[in-house]
């Protein structure tokens, strides 16, 4: 699946040492549509994908994730999994046109 968006939180990198001894490390962010009612969504990049998609707060971004739940222990746990971020071509930073050149108005340039 897909979703566009704007990346509005990224919390820090955790890290640690899996019961097989491999090492691992996961990232969260929040991306929140764009549209007519927003929606925010917790998503997390994990392993290679932390170092190979840096985020940060304000990007327009096209993620690509899979949505995957799990039971433990009677409870249920669902995860949203970011494998690709791509940057979107609009910044959302809104930029002022130039400024443009008034010409003196005397009284012969009325348009009347």
């Amino acid at each position: 699946m897909e979703i566009e968006g704007r990346i509005t939180q990224v919390m820090p990198t955790v890290s640690g040492i899996s019961q097989k001894g491999n090492q691992w490390k996961k990232q969260d962010f929040v991306i929140e549509t764009l549209g007519q009612y927003p929606r925010k969504i917790c998503m997390e990049l994990f392993g290679d994908k932390v170092d190979q998609y840096p985020v940060s707060v304000g990007q327009n971004v096209k993620v690509g994730f899979d949505i995957e739940s799990r039971e433990y222990n009677g409870r249920w746990y669902t995860s949203v999994s970011a494998w690709k971020i791509e940057p979107v071509g609009h910044t959302g930073v809104a930029v002022p046109p130039p400024p443009v050149a008034a010409a003196p108005i005397s009284g012969d340039d009325l348009p009347f």
